[in-house]
């Protein structure tokens, strides 16, 4: 099936091809219609019976809570072709409570279909750029990195990744979040190397050998002895060309802790390696950044915090039918008050 769906028969003889490997949709999928919710393919079957398909309305959207909106792009592609005019608030903008975020006129049929879609994108990757903006604010100036692919599924991985770095993060893991947004991905090796070579002075090495220049000297220095000792003794070899260490110490042994943070810095001082810095990962939220940004680390790599972000509920309601201000009860009929929106489409 090529055409998008229109109506409910359209819907009982879809099947879902053998063999599938993903349960995700593709960007056909979601352009015919395949993801929306089965009230909008009925609703727009009963206004082609009613001869009412020609009906022009304006729909605007508009957020639950505040945030920073993105996934503007995404919106734009779906809607383009369909012949609707669009008014949006430019991606990675703020916005606050009830703002109209965008404003959709045209024939509903062209477009109603899309409701679910539309939400979905601007709700999901909304709730991931404002909990990396939040994230950010908490390290306080210094960089944050968005190591959240691992926590999602997938398919929306890099969506989420770039949505971390519209909202303020600095960079990300995920390779194709990070080519999204126009950066190279962040990383350098996980504990798994360290623990097939066996000892971390040795992983090291190897990395300072065989890693292009432009990767960051940046190693783990949590998996077989005490943290600042391996860091240390990273640091005091010329052969790794360190840069910075990585505490990821997990919660069986108390997790990545300030005095940790405090103790690291001061000996590396002592020992002479003031340019080594700290780079802390590991169950990251906004109130551990900031007492870990007090204690002395450089730079974060936040996961869970941003990848587990809630949506930011979306909600479309029609404001004019042919002309006329409407509205559902308990909302006001017409066009809000703005002056931020920009005509994308």
């Amino acid at each position: 099936m090529n055409k998008r769906i229109e109506t409910v028969q359209q819907v009982t003889d879809y099947t879902v091809e053998q063999g599938r490997k993903f349960a995700s949709a593709t960007p056909e999928e979601i352009i015919q219609g395949l993801t929306t919710d089965i009230y909008f393919v009925k609703t727009n079957e009963i206004l082609h019976n009613l001869n009412l398909q020609d009906t022009e309305v304006v729909a605007e959207i508009f957020p639950r809570r505040p945030g920073i909106l993105v996934g503007v792009e995404e919106a734009k592609n779906l809607l383009e072709g369909t012949g609707v005019e669009v008014w949006s608030l430019p991606e990675g903008a703020r916005f606050e409570a009830k703002e109209v975020v965008m404003r959709i006129k045209g024939r509903y049929t062209d477009f109603g279909i899309y409701e679910t879609a539309v939400l979905g994108i601007l709700a999901s990757s909304s709730g991931w750029a404002t909990a990396a903006s939040i994230a950010k604010e908490a390290a306080d100036g210094r960089p944050v990195l968005c190591f959240g692919a691992r926590h999602v599924h997938p398919a929306v991985a890099p969506v989420m990744e770039r949505a971390a770095i519209v909202g303020g993060a600095d960079g990300a893991s995920c390779i194709l979040g990070a080519k999204l947004a126009g950066f190279e991905p962040s990383g350098t090796v996980p504990h798994a190397l360290f623990l097939i070579v066996g000892d971390s002075l040795e992983t090291a090495i190897a990395y300072n050998r065989f890693m292009p220049p432009e990767s960051r000297r940046l190693m783990l220095v949590d998996t077989f002895k005490d943290e600042v000792e391996e860091s240390i003794r990273l640091a005091s070899s010329p052969e790794t060309g360190l840069e910075a260490v990585r505490l990821d110490t997990p919660s069986e042994r108390g997790g990545v802790t300030p005095a940790l943070v405090k103790e690291l810095r001061a000996k590396l001082d002592l020992a002479g390696h003031e340019n080594i810095q700290i780079f802390v990962s590991g169950g990251l939220d906004p109130e551990r950044i900031k007492l870990l940004a007090e204690a002395g680390a450089d730079a974060f790599g936040v996961g869970s915090y941003i990848s587990s972000a809630p949506a930011i509920d979306m909600t479309m309601d029609l404001k004019e039918v042919n002309g006329k201000p409407v509205a559902k009860r308990g909302r006001i009929p017409g066009l809000s008050e703005t002056s931020r929106l920009e005509r994308i489409l």
